[in-house]
């Protein structure tokens, strides 16, 4: 039995999930806004209140990588340009990066597009 080739996170192409707004104050703080709109969701809305619209605030590096995500670059180039941005404080750079974009992903805000 022959196996079947990995796909590597690095050769990945993500794009912003549309549905999610987000935002970027004076500061470069970048803030996406989750939007709750399934059915589960509202019924979690009338019966304990939840908001509609989560905020999510992101830090330096979530939101230097969010910037990034344009639908075109990779998941490696993005990797890159994380490292030329932060240099050793982005260490470890991969495994952070995978994580991340794995959470991302989990929560429906990035989709992955195409691949190398």
């Amino acid at each position: 039995m022959a196996r079947k080739p990995k796909n590597n996170l690095l050769e990945f192409v993500p794009e912003r999930v549309e549905k999610h707004e987000w935002s970027e104050d004076e500061n470069g703080k970048v803030t996406v806004h989750m939007v709750h709109d399934g059915w589960p969701d509202r019924i979690a809305q009338r019966l304990f209140h939840r908001p509609r619209v989560s905020h999510i605030d992101l830090d330096g590096t979530g939101g230097f990588v969010w910037r990034q995500i344009d639908g075109k670059r990779t998941v490696g180039e993005i990797a890159l340009l994380v490292k030329e941005q932060f240099g050793e404080q982005a260490e470890p750079l991969y495994g952070r990066l995978a994580q991340y974009m794995r959470i991302l992903r989990n929560n429906g805000l990035v989709r992955y597009v195409k691949g190398n």
